[in-house]
């Protein structure tokens, strides 16, 4: 059995994750194949996690998250694991609330698969239910009109959240929300779309900027030097699932292993253009009770 946790990631800045690939001038970030939808990828996480703890406890670190490949050596199995970070809440621009928070049921769904018991499966259900053609969002404030956007809501178009039975969003975001900065408002300012609206919000909502070069004594542009550049804003929130394998008797990583737990309810940067100051994050971090298996074909024929 493993122990299984959860991180928060609010972005302070805006985060760069980095594309596979770049068309012409824009330098895009990682995205889900299936929804288009940005997200860190694990393999990004786990890098900067490993070199903070590298830097710690150097000692542990190649035991932890196994060795490397190196001299013709074969990389070991470490002790933890971590998925992908997806999007939870999405930042929106509007002109009745200045700032609401964006999300859709999939997102929903996807955090609930790791929360404890599942307390948000009766809530999915009720969103998907209620949010139709003719009244399009769920919100968590009273309101007689919503701008996303530039897109207006009357108030016929929408129903109120705290009125779905068993909001569990409260409980499941004290550990987020507990305190008076910005991010504090979320609950208050939570706006549910269908799957399909938020992808087309999340879309016009990503960061972009465009950079150029100069010539030296000129203001005139290099050539070749012009590109765009998008990001995922400040204050969205993303979330992972991560692991470690139970710890034996005689194990060699007890102190990693509560070191990784403290690094993770800090703050870190993640992805590129670090010297834009992108990536900027604060942590925190929940474990859950979910008994996850952890099998290898060591010893099977």
């Amino acid at each position: 059995m493993m122990n299984t946790y959860i991180t928060y990631l609010h972005l302070l800045t805006a985060l760069h994750t980095g594309g596979s690939a770049n068309e012409g001038n824009l330098m895009g970030i990682a995205r889900e194949v299936h929804t288009e939808f940005p997200y860190l990828p694990a393999s990004s996480l786990r890098g900067k996690i490993r070199s903070e703890l590298e830097r710690i406890n150097p000692n542990e670190a190649g035991i932890f998250f196994g060795q490397k490949i190196q001299l013709g050596q074969q990389p070991t199995e470490g002790e933890v694991w971590f998925a992908d970070a997806t999007l939870l809440f999405f930042p929106i621009a509007s002109l009745s609330h200045h700032l609401v928070w964006i999300t859709c049921p999939l997102w929903l769904e996807r955090w609930n698969r790791w929360l404890t018991n599942a307390p948000l499966t009766t809530l999915i259900q009720q969103c998907r239910e209620s949010i139709t053609r003719e009244e399009p969002a769920l919100v968590s404030f009273q309101t007689n009109s919503l701008y996303l956007q530039t897109a207006l809501l009357r108030q016929q178009h929408l129903n109120l959240l705290n009125q779905l039975e068993k909001n569990p969003l409260d409980k499941e975001l004290k550990e987020l929300t507990g305190n008076n900065g910005l991010i504090g408002q979320l609950i208050k300012k939570l706006v549910v779309l269908s799957d399909e609206d938020c992808v087309a919000l999340v879309e016009t909502g990503l960061q972009r900027e465009v950079r150029v070069a100069l010539e030296e004594g000129s203001k005139t542009v290099k050539g070749g030097s012009f590109r765009s550049e998008e990001a995922i804003p400040p204050e969205a929130v993303l979330f992972f699932p991560w692991g470690m394998k139970p710890a034996k008797e005689a194990d060699k990583t007890k102190e990693i292993r509560q070191q990784l737990l403290e690094l993770l309810k800090k703050r870190l940067q993640f992805g590129g253009l670090e010297g834009l100051g992108r990536g900027w994050v604060d942590l925190k971090t929940i474990e859950t009770s979910l008994a996850v298996n952890s099998t290898t074909n060591e010893g099977k024929s």
